[in-house]
């Protein structure tokens, strides 16, 4: 799905270098996102003695009883995959 955002504004600044500059700002924090989610993940994994894809069929599947842990775990999981997504976006975005 393509989407087309318009910035408007009555300032003389050149608009393109900023939000190309925003946009680069944005993905160095969601990649320190994905970063801190992942070694969280690897906190779990070894605690646990599973990956995180087999805790996530496990759990999801109800294998699992739930715990603030597992709970907890579940979370960062979605979190990573958020920020994944959010990294996507923002790399593929063009300013025209």
């Amino acid at each position: 799905m393509t989407q087309q955002v318009t910035i408007t504004t009555e300032s003389d600044l050149a608009m393109r270098p900023l939000v190309e500059a925003a946009i680069q700002n944005e993905k160095k924090l969601v990649m320190h996102g994905i970063g801190r989610t992942e070694e969280r993940l690897a906190e779990f994994e070894k605690m646990f003695g599973m990956s995180s894809k087999d805790f996530a069929q496990r759990f999801f599947a109800g294998e699992l009883e739930e715990s603030l842990d597992f709970i907890e775990w579940s979370m960062e999981i979605r979190a990573l995959q958020l920020l994944q997504e959010q990294y996507q976006a923002l790399n593929e975005a063009r300013v025209d």
